[in-house]
């Protein structure tokens, strides 16, 4: 693969054009930069690990300068099992707190989450290599996220009262207990939402979680845990292992549900596994997510909209957008108007909100996008802007690229590329932009620019994807944390946020009391009436509830 660095290139007509201006933050000189090396801050967070220090270690590196961060102890298989013990040990006495005091412990963490925003997001780029504008995302989130279920969390675990068989006579309640002990699997590319999404409804609905964050964002979980405790969370009821494949399997094999968010490859292994132990299993899963520019659009507010939706987070999102489809009516205007403000975008490593675009978080990712590109050129494709390695600013750093005339057979054509990477394709009709937007595997976000909402509205029920957006790209559906948000086709199973986010954590129990036993007026009663008379009964009576609507 030849790899197109943009300090190794000499400037000839037809290179890429390299986009984004340069602001490097020397982190020889910059104390934000080495902030997170002090022990001080590192060594109690690690310490939370559930370790016996015999699966060795891992050295997470910064990608913003390819340096070491901390060596990390990681957990054994034996680890896990003993952590997933501690916590159903302490999930018999969590269960038994009331909801709304478990509640109180998420309104605490949202205040300290606010309140300690900038440990966090230091934390946070520094494990990653996301703009502060990016990592702030995941404050915002978490924050979001803890007034919610710490509000409504009662209101959607409490039993509710449904219609029994026989009016009056049969009371039924149904009642939501938690499943017991919940995994969590977290990814890398949002360390702190990722790794409290499923975390905090999980312990709201009477969890105790054992928590196994990516190896390369292990500080961060640690914080997150730290501050729950702070918040008032007890001892032993959300545990952390460390590592990685062997202990997320380890993990699997003990849990009574599984949260799990990656690739679609990982998800089905992980289904899989699930479902021969006969578990629930929740899983948000890859993307390749559609943004459609409609004839009636704002050209211009989509273009500025799309930039967000394309390359926020450096587009290592599962929700981002990684194909543009035009209608052929606005084509020229949008194209030229992105491709402009794509070019006018920032790079740099800054720990402050100076920075549009920030690094790739792992060598891997960066293989990934370059192999991607590389690939559509080979296949035909054009460079609208970027397509290089931007090495002079960072060992992971690769500008935000637009490819043109991609061809289906090309591997980002149908392949999640979770980076900074996007394809437009122009279409003549709205039929053959749903046509377009739903031709992959993958269903789990999708957005929509048009000035008629209406149209919108009627081109969304088209679409097969998870969560659609009307002129924005992402962020107006994931923060609306009321709904439920998720994928069709490979893009996942189950449903986080909103009411189906914390039912998802609880096994349904359904008690139904029936009245009048000592007055003859029970069902066995009705059912042993000699000669059919019990039966009769029955038929009239369901006539009658069918003619008088009942529910």
């Amino acid at each position: 693969m030849a790899r197109r660095t943009l300090a190794r290139m000499p400037s000839t007509p037809g290179t890429p054009a390299p986009g984004p201006q340069i602001s490097v933050l020397d982190p020889e000189t910059d104390p934000r930069a080495s902030y997170l090396l002090s022990p001080a801050l590192t060594a109690p967070l690690v310490a939370r690990i559930l370790t016996s220090h015999s699966a060795g270690s891992h050295r997470s590196v910064a990608p913003f300068t390819g340096q070491p961060l901390v060596d990390l102890p990681l957990s054994s298989t034996a680890d896990v099992e003993r952590a997933v013990d501690r916590a159903r040990d302490a999930q018999r006495y969590w269960t038994d707190v009331p909801v709304l005091e478990r509640a109180e412990v998420l309104l605490r963490l949202h205040d300290i989450v606010l309140d300690r925003q900038s440990e966090v997001l230091d934390l946070i780029q520094a494990e990653s290599g996301k703009t502060r504008a990016s990592a702030f995302e995941e404050v915002g989130d978490v924050a979001q996220v803890c007034r919610h279920y710490g509000v409504r969390g009662a209101a959607y675990l409490a039993p509710r009262r449904v219609r029994g068989m026989l009016p009056v006579l049969t009371q039924t309640r149904v009642t939501l207990l938690p499943v017991g002990v919940v995994g969590v699997i977290a990814p890398w590319n949002y360390p702190l939402t990722l790794a409290l999404a499923d975390v905090l409804p999980a312990l709201l609905a009477g969890n105790a979680v054992v928590l196994k964050p990516d190896p390369q964002t292990t500080l961060t979980a640690l914080w997150a845990a730290a501050a729950l405790e702070e918040a008032g969370l007890p001892e032993d009821v959300l545990q952390i292992v460390a590592g990685g494949g062997d202990v997320g399997a380890a993990l699997i094999d003990e849990v009574d549900h599984i949260a799990f968010t990656g690739s679609t490859a990982t998800g089905r292994k992980i289904a899989a596994r699930a479902g021969e132990r006969l578990i629930g299993a929740t899983l948000e899963l890859g993307g390749k997510n559609p943004l459609y520019v409609a004839a009636d659009a704002d050209v211009e507010a989509a273009a500025t909209g799309a930039v967000r939706a394309c390359f926020g987070n450096t587009g290592q999102l599962c929700m981002s957008i990684e194909r543009l489809v035009v209608h052929e009516a606005v084509a020229d205007a949008f194209v030229d108007s992105f491709v402009a403000k794509v070019k006018a975008l920032t790079m740099s490593p800054a720990m402050d909100y100076s920075a549009d675009v920030g690094s790739l978080t792992t060598p891997a990712q960066l293989e990934r996008v370059e192999t991607h590109v590389d690939d559509a050129i080979a296949c035909g494709a054009r460079i609208l802007t970027g397509g290089v390695h931007r090495g002079d600013i960072g060992p992971l750093f690769y500008a935000p690229t637009v490819l043109d005339r991609v061809p289906p057979q090309a591997l980002c054509a149908q392949e999640e590329t979770f980076g900074p990477v996007v394809s437009v394709t122009v279409v003549s009709s709205d039929a053959e932009a749903v046509t377009v937007m739903n031709e992959t595997e993958f269903g789990l976000n999708a957005s929509i620019w048009t000035r008629s909402v209406a149209h919108g509205r009627a081109l969304a029920r088209q679409v097969r994807s998870g969560t659609v957006n009307i002129n924005d790209g992402y962020a107006a559906s994931w923060g609306s944390v009321e709904a439920p948000m998720g994928g069709f086709k490979s893009s996942g199973l189950g449903r986080r946020h909103g009411r189906e986010g914390i039912e998802a954590y609880t096994e349904a129990q359904t008690v139904a009391a029936q009245l009048g036993v000592g007055m003859g007026l029970s069902l066995d009663t009705l059912f042993s009436l000699p000669e059919g008379r019990g039966q009769a009964m029955l038929t009239g009576g369901l006539r009658v509830l069918k003619a008088l609507r009942a529910r």
